[in-house]
C-alpha cells in the first residue's frame, strides 16, 4: 500500500484503528507530520514544522510524543481529524530515541548516560547505570516498551537488542546472525517483539523467554532495507516503511 505522503519517513505510529501518524516527511525544503485514514492513505491533516522531527511514541489514545532536532519533544494532541502541538519537553544533548512507560517516557542518547527516564516535564527520574558497561551502547535509535514496563532498545551500531526494567537496570542482551543493523522495534506482547533487520532485509522476531529470534518476514515478502514498524492490535496489522521511501507496506498479523 502506498501513502499520499512524502519521503524520508522515520518513524510511524497507529493512534486509531483507523489512523496513522507519520513524522519526518522529509525534503530539502520540507519537514512536518501527517495524519492518514490507513486503509487508502487519504491525507486527513498535515503540520509543517520548523525543525526537523523524528521517532514517535504514544503516551495516550490522544497523545504523541515526537523527539525533534533541537534535543526537544513535541507533545502532538490527535482527535478525530485534528493535530494540535501542545508542550515541549526538553531533554538532554543527543538524544535520539523516545517511548513510553506509563506517564513517563524513557529517551536514548547517542552517548552516556545513554537512557534516562523523565517525567512529563522533562525531570530526570532514572538513568542507565554506566557502571561496568560504559559502551553498551552505540546507536540506540529506537526503542518499545512491553505490557509489563520492560523496555526494548535496538542499537544498529552493536547489532544487539537490549531489555532493561522500568528503572533502566539491565536486565538481557540479545544477539543473533538475524540481527544486522536492527532498527524499529515493537512489541506485540512481552515475549513477542518485532525488529527492522535492515541487514538482511527481514524482519525478525525476538522471544525473550526463549531467547530466540527468527525472521517473520523477508525478502520473499518484498521486505527491503526496513527502518520503522508498528502495529495495531485491534485491526492485527503490521506497518513497515523503509530507508528513503515513501511508502508503508502492510502486513496481516496473527
Amino acid at each position: 500500500m502506498r501513502f499520499d505522503v512524502k519521503k524520508y519517513i522515520t518513524d510511524i505510529a497507529v493512534v486509531a484503528p483507523d489512523k496513522l501518524l507519520i513524522s519526518n516527511i522529509q525534503t530539502h525544503y520540507y519537514w512536518g507530520v501527517q495524519l492518514v485514514v490507513n486503509r487508502k492513505g487519504k491525507l486527513l491533516r498535515e503540520e509543517q514544522l520548523q525543525i526537523t522531527p523524528g521517532r514517535l511514541c504514544l503516551t495516550d489514545r490522544n497523545t504523541v510524543a515526537m523527539l525533534m532536532e533541537a534535543d526537544e519533544i513535541q507533545m502532538i494532541q490527535v482527535k478525530d481529524k485534528t493535530l494540535t502541538l501542545g508542550t515541549v519537553v526538553t531533554v538532554g544533548k543527543h538524544v535520539c530515541g523516545i517511548t513510553s512507560s506509563g506517564n513517563t517516557l524513557v529517551v536514548s542518547y547517542k552517548k552516556k548516560p545513554w537512557l534516562e527516564k523523565v517525567s512529563m516535564d522533562g525531570t530526570v527520574l532514572n538513568q542507565f547505570d554506566i557502571r561496568g558497561n560504559p559502551k553498551h551502547f552505540v546507536s540506540p535509535f529506537f526503542m518499545c516498551t512491553t505490557p509489563d514496563g520492560s523496555v526494548f532498545i535496538s542499537d544498529n551500531g552493536t547489532n544487539n537488542i537490549t531489555q532493561v526494567d522500568e528503572s533502566l537496570n539491565l536486565l538481557q542482551t540479545f544477539t543473533s546472525p538475524l540481527l544486522m543493523k536492527p532498527y524499529g522495534i515493537t512489541a506485540l506482547t512481552e515475549d513477542q517483539i518485532l525488529v527492522c533487520s535492515q541487514g538482511n532485509d527481514s524482519i525478525v522476531l525476538l522471544q525473550p523467554s526463549t531467547n530466540t529470534v527468527t525472521t517473520l518476514l523477508g525478502k520473499e515478502d518484498e521486505i527491503c532495507s526496513p527502518y520503522s514498524l508498528t502495529h495495531c492490535a485491534d485491526q492485527r496489522k503490521l506497518y513497515v516503511t523503509s530507508y528513503c521511501t515513501d511508502t508503508i507496506k502492510v502486513y496481516q498479523t496473527v
